[in-house]
């Protein structure tokens, strides 16, 4: 499974690259606070809701949960793979990573 870091990241966000950021962790993580742009999907509701919500199985898609010791987005990087889902990334760093550079968390 590709991965992608912090720098990665922010690059492909300053530069306004088409992607689907995820975050993987359950809605009230969510709700504390996520990277800019992430929308929700909880691991464990990955597949009956990514055919809903993520458009084409050719879309670029980071998922990340709360830290490298987390395992909810490597299990949802997994499942949208086995969809079908062609151009995945984990962001293995996840909220942890993302906070110990000194960027901000959307709430």
């Amino acid at each position: 499974m590709p991965t992608i870091d912090t720098a990665t990241l922010r690059d492909w966000q300053s530069r306004g690259q088409d992607f689907i950021l995820v975050d993987t962790l359950p809605a009230e993580a969510f709700a504390k606070g996520h990277l800019p742009g992430a929308i929700n999907i909880v691991s464990d509701d990955i597949l009956d809701a990514a055919p809903r919500r993520l458009p084409g199985r050719q879309a670029t898609i980071v998922v990340y949960c709360a830290s490298e010791d987390c395992k909810r987005a490597g299990r949802a990087a997994e499942r949208l793979s086995r969809l079908g889902y062609t151009e995945v990334y984990h962001y293995v760093g996840g909220k942890r990573a993302w906070k110990a550079e000194g960027l901000s968390l959307e709430h």
